[in-house]
């Protein structure tokens, strides 16, 4: 037998009051009844099982206490990450979360932000840094509802939230720097992403710091992908056979780092030292450990939600990116444990935001090889080094 949900007029009914006494006692209501009658309405409630009409409370408070995730692929650990800090902190506030997933494609975002809107949330919450060039979506972010962004908006006017990214990679390659190698590669993600270009800009200052001038042989894209990566390493080592270090964009891509490296004959880290990001909570298990920077994701979910319920509440949306700091875990894949802590020099504009050293265990928390090589971009601005 099909179930029902059990209506306010029922209870009223059967508790013998009127519908707008057992309405204002069950939704906390200002009524006047006697405290025996209350408990009556109460308890007739718990045993014909009924539940608050949220959809029509959202009716008359002009709120679904709903926020809306647009999300790129939900299996990628770090945005499942993000994804459960996100729904656990806005639940922790009284608020469900509605997720739209993009396609692969990514190119109906404007599609899922639309559904969104239909459905009367309160905010959006945008995790989808495929959509960073999309304009139109942009707009609707503007538009409609309140929003925070995870990524780049183009044309601003969406409150971001994220890490900086720029300083992480200046901390990373610096602290390779400091073990000694000059001949320091990296493999990258999609040049297109705004994270990518902010990495390799921050990979460049270190290494320019350190009186090294960024070879272009020296950086090679990869997608993401264990295989990308793991072809692009191979063509990091056609090209510069006599690199000593590679610092990687992502956790997942360091795994075909790895083995190719492996394959190649090429010990870690006594022939190649690898220094990743991320800091995914497989890092520590593999062979060797992998050392890699921390990006605080459930952290970032957290004040994410938090600046938005603040912007649907009515509060002016900061004028600043919020970037929260990175962190360095050095395990064995460096092989510089021993290396002393430091912190890394603040970034140019903003708050203070710092990279910190750390040694040992995690923290607790959450296609076709592409072989083209990024070219060195000059343009530095806020966003792009988030």
């Amino acid at each position: 037998m099909a179930r029902r949900y059990v209506s306010i007029k029922e209870v009223a009914a059967r508790a013998g009051v009127s519908f707008q006494t057992a309405s204002k006692v069950l939704n906390g209501g200002n009524v006047r009844v006697s405290a025996e009658t209350a408990a009556r309405i109460v308890a007739v409630a718990d045993s014909l099982g009924y539940r608050p009409n949220t959809v029509a409370r959202s009716l008359v408070q002009r709120s679904t206490a709903t926020i809306g995730l647009i999300a790129g692929d939900v299996t990628d650990g770090a945005l499942s990450q993000f994804a459960v800090a996100a729904e656990r902190t806005a639940r922790r506030h009284g608020h469900a979360v509605l997720v739209g997933n993009l396609s692969e494609s990514g190119d109906d975002g404007a599609a899922v932000i639309q559904m969104l809107i239909d459905r009367r949330v309160d905010g959006v919450l945008a995790a989808a840094p495929q959509l960073e060039g999309d304009l139109e979506v942009a707009d609707m972010l503007r538009r409609y509802v309140p929003a925070v962004s995870l990524s780049h908006v183009p044309g601003g006017g969406v409150p971001l939230v994220g890490s900086n990214h720029r300083e992480g990679a200046k901390a990373a390659t610096r602290h390779l720097v400091r073990l000694g190698h000059t001949s320091i590669g990296t493999v990258t993600g999609p040049f297109r992403r705004h994270v990518v270009r902010s990495r390799l800009h921050g990979y460049e200052d270190a290494l320019r710091e350190a009186g090294i001038e960024p070879s272009e042989d020296l950086a090679v894209e990869a997608d993401w992908t264990p295989g990308t990566a793991a072809a692009a390493t191979r063509l990091l080592l056609e090209r510069v056979p006599a690199v000593t270090a590679i610092f990687v964009h992502s956790d997942t891509m360091a795994i075909g780092v790895l083995s190719a490296l492996a394959s190649a004959g090429r010990p870690v880290p006594a022939a190649v030292a690898v220094v990743s990001c991320d800091d995914m909570p497989f890092a520590e298990y593999l062979v060797p450990s992998l050392s890699s920077l921390r990006v605080p994701f459930a952290e970032t979910a957290e004040r994410a939600v938090e600046l938005l319920l603040r912007s649907i509440a009515g509060e002016p949306p900061p004028q600043a990116p919020v970037l929260l700091p990175v962190e360095l875990i050095v395990r064995d894949s460096c092989g510089g444990r021993r290396a002393p802590a430091r912190t890394a020099n603040p970034s140019e504009t903003g708050p203070p935001r710092t990279a910190t050293f750390r040694q040992g265990r995690r923290p607790p928390q959450g296609r076709p090889p592409a072989t083209g090589t990024p070219s060195a971009t000059t343009a530095r601005s806020e966003q792009e080094d988030s």
